[in-house]
């Protein structure tokens, strides 16, 4: 190497994140994004997370009962991640996930029924009963999936931003990943594409800090994840991502800038799981302590908290949005279990855009 080699250090364009403490701010809080954040906003991400934390803590009663098969990965802790970025999208805005896909599918408006008959693998589900838990989708609520093949969903996403560009509209994909996808090589030939043709889509990554059950510690030097962006000159940022404030005042500004034609950026959403990776993980690999420290940032019991403080309403509504969850949740299950199978018939369908393709059928 020449002696006199000088290495380049490019100004990177960043983000700006102002951090709030929810426990101590008493006024309301600022106008801190292009979407304020105010009573109504609140009490959507309060029922919207109850409904996500009932949701799944049926389907891992009714996992253990049998009655959904396959693989399955609950979001209990990571709820804010997806309430406060669905607090800054607008109509026509889409999303793209991994197989930890039911809550995104709620928050987007997949009925309850369609999702919970869906893991029942039930003909009224929303991918008809053949994604189960893991490849959910509704082309009507804008949610492509549900990817298995970890980071395969990421050039998925920038494809979707690109399809947006090529129509002229100013929609934009929100595409998440798990901390562990980040390590596929196809999110470097992606981001690498996005900032190139400056793509409408947000990358989220959800670090809840194991890829399945292997510490972030463990699988890299850098463990500030969303440093990879700045390889790219892509604006990049942690998020507190047990705060829906965070995430809505970050995801806010990311879409803005999509939206403006600005091109991607990369947020790295800090979070974390209550249970294991999936269904079958005991989740030994990490202390009770810990655990309990994240159970004291709960996202759910932080809405609840600031609802009753700021008196945006009483204990009597907190009952009711209780009551209402849980007669949703108990009537989706009443859906499944009374659902059709589907026809042997189907197996033929939805292979092809091309009805009766002559090639599927003897």
């Amino acid at each position: 190497m020449p002696g006199n080699m000088m290495f380049f250090h490019p100004k990177v364009p960043k983000i700006t994140i102002k951090k709030l403490d929810l426990l101590s701010q008493k006024n309301k809080y600022p106008k801190m994004s292009a979407v304020e954040i105010n009573k109504d906003t609140w009490l959507k991400w309060f029922e919207s997370m109850l409904l996500m934390r009932k949701f799944e803590e049926k389907t891992g009663q009714l996992y253990g009962q049998q009655k959904i098969r396959g693989f399955c990965h609950l979001y209990i802790g990571q709820e804010a991640v997806v309430a406060g970025a669905i607090s800054a999208m607008k109509k026509g805005d889409s999303m793209i996930t991994t197989y930890r896909d039911h809550a995104h599918a709620l928050a987007l408006g997949v009925s309850a029924d369609s999702i919970m008959a869906e893991m029942y693998g039930k003909a009224t589900g929303c991918s008809k009963g053949k994604g189960g838990s893991m490849h959910m989708f509704s082309k009507e609520h804008n949610f492509y999936g549900g990817h298995a093949i970890v980071g395969g969903q990421i050039p998925l996403g920038a494809g979707v931003a690109f399809a947006e560009k090529y129509k002229g509209t100013d929609n934009v994909n929100i595409c998440y990943m798990g901390d562990g996808a980040v390590r596929q090589g196809a999110l470097n030939e992606t981001f690498n594409m996005a900032m190139l043709w400056k793509l409408p889509v947000v990358f989220v990554c959800e670090n809840n800090g194991y890829a399945m059950g292997t510490s972030v510690q463990r699988t890299t030097n850098m463990t500030d994840i969303y440093k990879i962006g700045l390889g790219f000159d892509m604006p990049c940022a942690p998020v507190d991502g047990m705060d829906p404030v965070a995430v809505h005042n970050a995801m806010d500004e990311a879409i803005q800038r999509a939206r403006k034609g600005e091109g991607p950026t990369f947020l790295e959403m800090r979070t974390y799981r209550y249970r294991g990776h999936s269904m079958s993980d005991p989740a030994k690999y990490r202390t009770k302590e810990e655990l309990e420290d994240y159970k004291a940032k709960d996202p759910v019991e932080l809405a609840r908290e600031t609802i009753l403080r700021e008196k945006y309403a009483d204990q009597a509504w907190i009952e009711e949005v209780e009551a209402k969850v849980k007669a949703t949740v108990d009537q989706a299950v009443k859906f499944a279990e009374e659902s059709p199978w589907p026809d042997a018939s189907e197996l033929y369908k939805d292979v092809y855009v091309t009805e009766n393709y002559p090639y599927v059928i003897d």
